[in-house]
């Protein structure tokens, strides 16, 4: 049997003794803590010496390599040297391997977790490995080890600044540990400590030891994603109790109980039967390939927690909205009437900013998503007044903010998603993944529009839920209208497509036919012939303010979805027919207790564009999914079934006067049949309806 000893200068009272069998020799493995006494831990280092197969030792930190310094940490040394004349480990060989391991294991399952992360590290000096990888996924890191180390009230905020640091620490010969592993603590000054608060408030990810993190407060922990290394459990435990959500564990579990890398290197070394100096890597690759093990993903709450980050732009629809937001409602007020095209053109020339952070998103599937309202300054006007590449421009700076913030994902809303190449510009030259939204946009108007037919109650449904009667998509050949087109080829027995474009036209029948080949399907370039037939009509044209249909023609009862923006029917239009329900797609209503700022809509509603961002965001897929003039209906599809799965709802169904109550469309419907009677004196069509 192989004995294996490990001298911790942590504490005592977690001492054990355990027999085991690894790589295929039987083992003793004892622990013996010191509770930080050097003295004890030297003298119990030297009786060790020729009673056991390798020895271990615990609590100390490894001799750090920062850039091209390499750094001796003198109390480590003076206890290997102790330990001389039987193989000796910290655990320093394994760790450099488990650190890279466990990082790029977890990315890549967890489907990247950690890009964008905001990451703290209490020490990047002791966890340069590690910094260097997490560096590929993120540009957000933070590094404290001017205050933890060496009480310099500042937080290094790029990898180059922590290697030059580095340089000045070894140039001036200062320790790169301020006391034993554990040991450090929070600062004890109250204005360093109010710096380190602000930089963990900063952070999405803290890195360090565990006997380092648990000294800090809830308040600086909560909600935390903590990265160290052999925890155990009664450790993981307090950090729930701090509200800690995430906590990685580098040290896989190799035996029965967690033990530190220490002692496994050393049954490592005791295993190969090697002097320490002739182990080679090739020699810990044999023995990790043949071991099944992965990082230790833990939550100290109990349930499966992540949280996701995206953007989204929005921009002011009118010069109303600068008498709402802060600073610039000052500034429209000195301005007065006279100089609001002024401001106007003032805003569309200023950097983005933070409108709102959005929190309390929460998908039924434990994941969460956090997000900022980013505002670009051009209203609609100044947006069209100016090139393209006048709002790509902002819209990069946008992007580059967002990526600052710790988002994964963008979405371009209203006017933005529309300029130019409709999100292909700014998709290309952004290094964040880029959406419009518009795919759910299109979902979110086929389902409010067959809600609205259910809830009316006046056109029939088959037993398979299709809608018996006849259906009009105007603006077919649109990015939406050709998704609308599908899908509606699929819920109601008869579409009629209608668009200006011939060839798109046919083109887009051809493909329908292929996917729905029982579909009936009828072709027009102006709706106004067949529009006093249909049941439902979906206007998704970018008519910019020209007559699209006369609604003075349409059928009492029938649902229009009104989904162009700016929007086909104006209010003027709308007040015609009151016995018609006109409704305003692409509010999906969120789930959770979300917290934000005013965009005009009801708490937790969102629309569609936005929820689009939010659900990819849930769903872990950071990439571009919606942008450009065409939109794949597979994506619509998909992104409404995603939807789905993180408990988005539609939101109540809302017009040109806000969302209607029941009572609204009990109102409608009583004007629609009492209409249809008036249309029909003997009552028959009223009856069949």
């Amino acid at each position: 049997m192989k004995r294996i000893v490990s001298v911790s200068l942590g504490p005592s009272h977690s001492d054990y003794t355990f027999t085991t069998t690894f790589l295929g020799h039987e083992f003793e493995v004892r622990r013996a803590g010191t509770d930080w006494n050097i003295e004890k831990a030297e003298a119990l280092l030297r009786q060790a010496q020729g009673k056991t197969d390798a020895i271990g030792i615990g609590m100390v930190r490894d001799h750090a390599t920062v850039g091209t310094r390499r750094f001796t940490d003198r109390l480590t040394s003076r206890l290997e040297r102790a330990a001389s004349g039987v193989p000796v480990s910290t655990g320093a060989r394994l760790r450099t391997f488990f650190d890279e391991w466990a990082i790029r294991h977890v990315q890549t399952e967890e489907s990247g977790y950690f890009t964008n992360a905001r990451v703290l590290f209490l020490s990047g000096m002791t966890n340069y490995r590690t910094a260097s990888i997490l560096s590929e996924y993120t540009k957000n890191l933070g590094f404290a080890d001017p205050i933890t180390l060496h009480g310099v009230p500042r937080v290094l905020r790029s990898f180059r600044s922590l290697e030059t640091y580095a340089t000045v620490v070894a140039r001036l010969g200062l320790p790169t540990a301020a006391r034993a592993l554990g040991q450090d603590g929070p600062p004890t000054s109250a204005a360093k400590r109010r710096l380190l608060r602000k930089a963990m408030a900063w952070a999405h990810v803290l890195v360090g030891s565990w006997q380092d993190i648990e000294q800090y407060s809830a308040e600086e922990l909560r909600r935390k994603v903590v990265i160290t290394s052999s925890i155990p459990d009664d450790a993981l435990a307090r950090l729930g109790e701090k509200g800690v959500y995430v906590v990685i564990d580098r040290t896989p579990k190799l035996l029965d109980r967690v033990v530190g890398l220490n002692v496994l290197d050393a049954m490592i070394l005791a295993a190969l039967e090697k002097p320490s100096d002739e182990v080679l890597h090739d020699d810990y690759l044999h023995v990790l390939g043949d071991l099944d093990f992965a990082p230790r993903m833990l939550y100290p709450t109990g349930r499966y927690r992540r949280i996701n980050r995206f953007a989204f732009v929005i921009h002011p629809l009118s010069t109303e909205y600068f008498k709402t937001v802060k600073p610039v409602e000052m500034l429209t007020r000195a301005a007065g009437k006279r100089g609001l095209s002024l401001v106007e053109k003032l805003m569309a020339h200023a950097p983005p900013f933070i409108y709102s952070h959005v929190t309390g998103i929460e998908s039924p599937t434990g994941v969460e998503a956090e997000g900022w309202l980013i505002t670009v300054g051009g209203t609609p006007k100044q947006l069209l007044a100016h090139s393209p590449e006048f709002t790509y421009r902002r819209l990069l700076a946008a992007s580059r903010m967002a990526e600052r913030l710790g988002a994964q994902i963008m979405g371009l809303g209203a006017f933005t998603k529309v300029v130019g190449d409709a999100g292909v510009t700014v998709a290309k030259r952004a290094d964040i993944p880029i959406t419009t939204g518009n795919s759910y946009s299109a979902s979110a108007a086929l389902w409010a529009g067959a809600d609205a037919v259910r809830r009316l109650g006046l056109v029939p449904l088959s037993t398979s839920g299709k809608v018996r009667g006849k259906a009009m998509v105007v603006g077919a050949t649109g990015a939406i209208g050709s998704a609308c087109s599908r899908l509606l080829a699929q819920a109601v027995e008869e579409v009629h497509l209608v668009s200006i474009e011939m060839a798109k036209l046919l083109t887009l029948k051809e493909s329908i036919l292929k996917d729905t080949p029982d579909a009936i399907l009828h072709l027009a370039s102006r709706a106004d012939e067949f529009l006093p037939q249909m049941d439902m009509v979906v206007t998704a044209t970018s008519g910019a303010g020209k007559k699209i249909l006369d609604i003075m023609k349409v059928k009492p009862g029938c649902v229009i979805t009104d989904v162009a923006r700016p929007l086909d029917l104006p209010p003027s239009e709308v007040a015609k027919r009151p016995d018609v329900l006109v409704i305003e797609s692409g509010e999906i209503l969120l789930p959770g207790e979300v917290r934000m700022g005013n965009i005009g809509l009801p708490k937790n509603v969102a629309y569609a564009c936005l929820a689009e961002t939010i659900v990819l965001a849930l769903e872990n897929r950071f990439e571009t999914f919606t942008i450009g003039r065409n939109i794949e209906w597979q994506k619509v599809k998909e992104i409404y079934r995603l939807g789905l799965k993180h408990g988005m709802k539609l939101a109540a169904i809302s017009g040109v006067k806000g969302v209607f109550s029941d009572e609204d469309i009990a109102e409608v419907r009583a004007r629609a049949q009492a209409a249809l009677v008036a249309l029909t004196p003997s009552g028959d069509q009223a009856r069949d309806r």
